[in-house]
């Protein structure tokens, strides 16, 4: 992947990453992911990444909005802005790509001459990651999942950075912060993962879901981020909305998530930011196959707050219904 814009330039430049794909039609052809990059002077750096999955829209839009109300002249520092990562998911609405299928945020760090989407994080891993000091990802639900908006972060790998990550929960301000190591959702495949190595700071957002577009979370993301560059010294004079509490949870654990174990018809029984508890039944299963006979009952084996609720009726086995989180240990106890 190769871009015109210098990232080490003043100024406000506008092109694309142009990723390179050979076809029956088009021989050494690329693919545009469109970039923003915003700089004046010397200062911390901010990579802001939407579209990631492309049938998740509030950081898609909100990023679109900042790319056009930012100005060089009100930063200290570079701002970084990629609101369509993942091009061919997001051009074709898909979590995944069309090309390849592939899983942006289940590639990491990539391959340089890997598939499409494998080149992708690649780039992310060995260009821009070295150069970043905080990468916000903003994301959602897509499709198959509805989302409490939350935000979430890996647990430092020390404990002066397991604090500086809480920080940004409270300053991105979401309702729910999550600490989670990717247990059940990609593990060290993921873009924070991939950051440990470089002590980049990152904070990843979940904004709604269906496929839909959440004005709450559409807002959220929009004055999280300008907080979030506020507090790093890259926007020292925004003028942006103080955050509201925040909830400090735990997400890590496989046993937090509920899964279909056959196929058919999920009738929810709770909602999102429902609290509940161990045993208490979380859906009922109908079989398509055999209408006659009882519903089974599916049950929570850990209590705490539904953070994530499955969108599509229609359920395979394997499918993730719900998932958990549970309030943290005492903030002192750092990892």
């Amino acid at each position: 992947i190769w871009s015109s814009i210098d990232f080490d330039k003043d100024g406000k430049q506008t092109d694309c990453l142009r990723l390179p794909i050979s076809t029956d039609l088009s021989a050494y052809g690329w693919i545009p992911i469109p970039a923003i990059c915003l700089k004046n002077g010397d200062g911390p750096t901010a990579l802001l990444i939407a579209g990631t999955h492309g049938d998740e829209y509030e950081g898609q839009i909100a990023l679109m909005r900042l790319s056009r109300k930012l100005k060089p002249s009100e930063i200290e520092g570079r701002i970084i802005i990629l609101p369509a990562l993942n091009f061919p998911a997001v051009r074709s609405g898909r979590r995944v790509s069309p090309i390849d299928e592939g899983n942006l945020n289940r590639l990491y760090p990539g391959r340089a001459h890997g598939t499409a989407t494998e080149m992708i994080a690649h780039y992310v891993t060995e260009v821009l990651l070295p150069t970043t000091d905080l990468v916000v990802d903003l994301h959602a639900g897509g499709r198959s999942l509805d989302y409490l908006p939350s935000a979430l972060i890996r647990p430092g790998t020390t404990a002066k950075q397991q604090e500086k990550l809480l920080e940004l929960l409270d300053v991105f301000g979401a309702p729910i912060g999550l600490m989670t190591d990717g247990s059940g959702g990609g593990g060290n495949t993921t873009l924070p993962a991939a950051a440990e190595s470089t002590g980049a700071l990152v904070i990843t957002a979940e904004l709604g879901g269906g496929a839909t577009l959440n004005r709450e979370g559409l807002d959220l993301a929009e004055q999280g981020v300008l907080r979030l560059l506020k507090h790093v010294g890259i926007l020292p004079s925004c003028d942006v909305s103080a955050p509201g509490p925040v909830r400090i949870m735990n997400g890590s654990g496989t046993d937090l998530l509920v899964y279909a174990y056959a196929d058919g018809l999920y009738e929810p029984m709770v909602d999102l930011g429902d609290e509940v508890s161990e045993g208490q039944v979380a859906a009922l299963l109908h079989s398509i196959d055999k209408p006659y006979i009882e519903p089974e009952e599916i049950r929570f084996a850990r209590g705490g707050l539904i953070a994530c609720k499955r969108f599509p009726t229609l359920v395979r086995r394997g499918d993730c219904l719900f998932e958990l989180m549970e309030d943290l240990a005492p903030r002192h106890l750092q990892g």
